[in-house]
């Protein structure tokens, strides 16, 4: 059976709050290794694999429960809360 995110209502049309890299480790003056853009805010967070890991750190402290990769040529998104890797990153309901 194909688990489905139960959070997809979430996700919105984002643009990233800061394109250049980590909102945090360019405040900070650190470094990372991959991007992970907040599709409920907008919020760009380093990976769980770079030393601060802003994006997990955003997910706690905001509840925005699904990321999308910003790298270049990979899509797919990860949900938190359900633990659950979606291929192709979702995108906005149409309304």
């Amino acid at each position: 059976m194909k688990q489905t995110c139960a959070h997809l209502d979430q996700v919105r049309d984002v643009k990233p709050r800061t394109p250049d890299g980590c909102e945090e480790c360019l405040k900070m003056g650190s470094w990372w290794v991959h991007l992970r853009l907040c599709l409920a805010c907008g919020h760009v967070g380093c990976c769980d694999q770079s030393p601060n890991k802003h994006a997990t750190k955003h997910y706690h402290g905001s509840h925005h429960a699904i990321i999308r990769s910003l790298e270049p040529g990979e899509d797919w998104g990860w949900c938190y809360v359900d633990e659950l890797m979606m291929e192709p990153a979702p995108t906005p309901a149409r309304r």
